[in-house]
Formats: structure tokens, C-alpha cells, sequence
């Protein structure tokens, strides 16, 4: 039987990854404790604690990704056309901005697609804890299923 209770439970559990806000590491440390307490409970506040988990591991396994994918694009750009070698002293240093690299606006493309994936994981987070609160089940999408 699900009652109120276990709806609260299923909500807090997926609001609980805003943690992250004030606590490092928040966003696993708040589902997993919530989870790990109250599992036995009803198998609605499994399913929710365990696709809370899921989530939060893959959009961190997602950011590794792109992260690794984008860094290298800023730092070829940053030392393209730096003369490292004829260092002269500070009299003679100079940067030459000029027309912006390729590999910059891969890097940016690339980071932009961080900030949005930021704003949608907000929001599905947001959808999640509505869905718990009506006493149905939620499956985010992009999820990669690690606690089954």
C-alpha cells in the first residue's frame, strides 16, 4: 500500500541531489542515505532511490566525458602561437590575440552542451520529484542502469 509517507520519502529522496548545492559529493550522499534507510519500506521508494542513484552516477560519468573531450581543445588553443622559447623578460611579452582557433569553438560548442545538460538535469531532477509526489513511478531517460 502506498501512503503519503512513502510519496514524501520517494520526493526527498530525488530533491535530496540539490545537497550538492551546500555539501561536495551531496548529490550521492543525500539519495544513498535516504535510500539505504527507508529501501525495505515499500518497493516504490527502492525503485525511486535506486533511479535517483542511476542518475546521478551517469550525469557524472557524462560530465567526465565531455570534460575529458573538451580541456584539450582550450589548452592546444591557449598554446597556439605562444613563443615559450624567446622569452625576452617582461619588457618584451606580448600575447597575440588573433583570429580565434576551430579548436576554440569545438571547446565552446562542447561547453555550452555542459550548461545545457546542467539546465536539463535540473529539470528532469525537478520532474522527478513531482512524478514522486503523485505516486507514480519515474524513469529519467539517459540513464545508465548501475543498481538494478
Amino acid at each position: 500500500m502506498l501512503n503519503n509517507h512513502h510519496k514524501n520519502l520517494a520526493t526527498f529522496i530525488h530533491l535530496s541531489t540539490f545537497s550538492r548545492f551546500i555539501i561536495p559529493f551531496g548529490n550521492f550522499i543525500g539519495p544513498i542515505v535516504l535510500w539505504a534507510a527507508n529501501k525495505d519500506k515499500s518497493e516504490f521508494i527502492d525503485q525511486h532511490g535506486k533511479q535517483a542513484i542511476n542518475f546521478q552516477i551517469s550525469v557524472l560519468l557524462y560530465a567526465i566525458i565531455i570534460g575529458t573531450i573538451t580541456v584539450p581543445f582550450f589548452v592546444f588553443n591557449l598554446f597556439n602561437g605562444m613563443d615559450v622559447i624567446n622569452f625576452h623578460g617582461f619588457h618584451d611579452f606580448h600575447i597575440n590575440v588573433g583570429k580565434p582557433s576551430p579548436l576554440l569553438y569545438i571547446g565552446g560548442g562542447l561547453g555550452a552542451l555542459a550548461i545545457i545538460a546542467f539546465i536539463v538535469e535540473l529539470a528532469l531532477i525537478v520532474k522527478a520529484s513531482l512524478t514522486a509526489r503523485d505516486g507514480q513511478t519515474y524513469k529519467y531517460p539517459f540513464t545508465i542502469n548501475f543498481l538494478k
